[in-house]
């Protein structure tokens, strides 16, 4: 029969979005995958559709090879959710887990079908913020994922004919510096394909993709800032 190697189960609930697949490495095919959309509650949610999931796929826990699961930037409850349950996962069947950014896998799709164009992964961080990292020819990263000011990261992307993706693309598209070409595309996607979160953790390497959050704070924050910014 098939070997456990070849599937990844993927999770994602660290933004509006709480998405399942699994994925058969060799063939690069979907064996099963579901999204719900959701601001919260991806708790509740989460289990019963990893079930769903992998029913429909007609495998059991000791068949998944591997588990991918998106780290961040995103919301903090949501992120622990995902993070958690993919560990959880991860020690019952003693198989890996590793962690994707929601930066890299909002990019994946866009690089996969033409990596000579930039691509510029922004997700709204609120108060005038977004998370930000910008891939180049290849898909090399030129700015590594940051929380920078939405006129500010506009401006530092705005270098010929990018891609941008993700709920703070068209906030970008807004503050546009004048006389800059335009963007090529601005694609206001609310989460990752959670496909390609499974495809990222499949090329990942175990040792450095750590299942762990990744927090990106603003340089500035003070501490009365607390509340506003753990949603973050």
């Amino acid at each position: 029969g098939a070997t456990a190697s070849m599937f990844i189960l993927a999770i994602d609930t660290a933004l509006s979005a709480c998405s399942v697949a699994v994925l058969d490495a060799e063939s690069d095919g979907v064996v099963a995958g579901d999204a719900l959309l959701m601001e919260r509650g991806h708790a509740e949610a989460l289990i019963p559709l990893v079930e769903r999931v992998m029913a429909e796929a007609g495998l059991d826990f000791p068949d998944i090879g591997r588990f991918a699961v998106t780290v961040g930037p995103g919301s903090f409850t949501g992120l622990r959710v995902g993070i958690s349950a993919a560990r959880g996962f991860g020690l019952t069947s003693n198989r890996p887990v590793v962690g994707v950014t929601t930066l890299a896998a909002l990019a994946a799709p866009y690089l996969a079908m033409d990596d000579s164009l930039p691509v510029v992964s922004a997700i709204d961080a609120r108060h005038g913020h977004v998370f930000l990292q910008m891939f180049g020819v290849g898909g090399r990263t030129l700015i590594t994922p940051r929380i920078i000011p939405v006129r500010e990261a506009a401006r530092s992307v705005a270098i010929g004919a990018a891609r941008l993706v993700g709920t703070g693309a068209p906030l970008l598209a807004e503050m546009w510096p004048p006389g800059e070409r335009a963007p090529f595309s601005v694609d206001d996607v609310p989460a990752p394909d959670v496909a390609w979160v499974a495809r990222l953790g499949a090329a990942a390497d175990p040792a450095l993709a750590e299942p762990r959050p990744l927090y990106l704070r603003p340089p500035d924050a003070k501490p009365q800032d607390k509340a506003r910014v753990a949603r973050l």
